[in-house]
């Protein structure tokens, strides 16, 4: 068996201007892989490689035809063949994750629609607890924050804030005034330092927030455990936490661990990732970037491992090139799909 298999890339629109802490983007890079085998079987995989952990677009364009050809006679079925495979073609486990996510992704949905399953089906996951997302405020200005909290706040319960300016108490103020019933949680992408990240940590307290998220740098581990033993909030450690390794390293130092396809590889690698989590006693949050249903699809079917979900990058598109598992006021619920693979479908 061979399988044909293509790319391309779609640059999205987001619905408004998305700011972190490290800078403010308005369009969203996608890659698509399309896979297909003999049969006529076809399966899709997307990724929003994030400069912070992937190399240029050029360099994802250059190396994807290498990664389609080391699994173009692959068993969909073999997760652990493919991943091992992509890793090798890449250059390591660490490299080109939304490369390998991407091709991980299409190769999953194909291996399901083969065997004419939703994805959770075949992973032998359990679909009675629907789980319900966040929905992300990006920075921005304070008055403009506070109103899209409040507008996303009469659909979603559960927002979570960027944070990491020089105004970051007068911002979750501003918010927790205008949505004083929301779940709240907040995500600093390390822009804080230990002591820094700490005294927030007391204050988001006061104002119920829920958890931090990576309240400082990634490779500031004994700061992130600071914040755990003399913080009263639960912490997240994200960019922290990129493949399977690093969630031992972790456990000591933060409360949960937040998982990304695109992060991390693919579905094979978070799949790993979630067990290992449960293993060293952390819980789990299923994360995203702002990409289409094409990647988003899939992580949802990974949802009854995880505690908690961040899974709207699509709802922030200006339009999505393709659709996935509905989600009114953010809530997945499994035992309501009734597409085979990951459900994703191109609009």
């Amino acid at each position: 068996m061979t399988l044909a298999t293509a790319f391309d890339w779609h640059d999205l629109e987001l619905d408004e201007p998305f700011g972190i802490s490290r800078g403010t983007t308005t369009v969203s890079e996608n890659v698509v892989v399309r896979v297909e085998d003999e049969a006529g079987h076809r399966g899709v995989g997307g990724a929003a490689p994030a400069d912070y952990y992937s190399p240029s677009r050029e360099a994802i364009t250059d190396a994807l035809p290498d990664l389609l050809a080391a699994v173009a006679d692959c068993d969909p079925h073999n997760r652990q063949r493919i991943a091992r495979r992509l890793a090798a073609a890449a250059g390591g486990p660490t490299a080109l994750p939304g490369a390998r996510a991407a091709v991980s992704i299409a190769l999953t949905d194909l291996a399901a629609k083969r065997v004419d399953l939703p994805l959770y089906r075949l992973l032998g996951l359990d679909p009675d607890r629907p789980i319900t997302s966040s929905f992300t405020v990006g920075i921005d200005d304070t008055d403009r924050m506070a109103e899209r909290a409040a507008r996303a706040a009469e659909t979603y319960g559960i927002l979570k804030l960027k944070l990491g300016t020089d105004r970051d108490r007068e911002i979750v103020r501003a918010v927790r005034d205008r949505v004083p019933d929301a779940t709240i949680r907040v995500d600093a992408n390390g822009a804080w330092d230990a002591d820094e990240a700490v005294t927030m940590a007391r204050f988001l307290a006061d104002q119920a927030i829920e958890f931090v998220e990576q309240p400082v740098p990634a490779d500031d581990l004994a700061g992130l455990a600071r914040v755990s033993e003399d913080g009263p909030l639960p912490v997240a450690a994200d960019e922290s936490c990129v493949v399977p390794a690093d969630v031992p390293r972790v456990a000591e130092a933060a409360d949960i661990v937040v998982l990304k396809l695109t992060k991390s590889g693919g579905v094979w690698p978070v799949f790993r990732m979630c067990h290992a989590a449960r293993a060293c006693g952390l819980d789990v949050m299923l994360g995203c970037m702002t990409e289409t249903d094409a990647s988003i699809a899939a992580a949802a079917h990974l949802t009854p491992l995880s505690d908690y979900a961040d899974l709207d990058g699509a709802l922030l598109l200006a339009e999505d090139a393709f659709e996935g598992i509905e989600m009114p006021g953010g809530e997945i619920d499994l035992s309501r799909v009734d597409r085979v693979g990951t459900g994703a479908q191109e609009r």
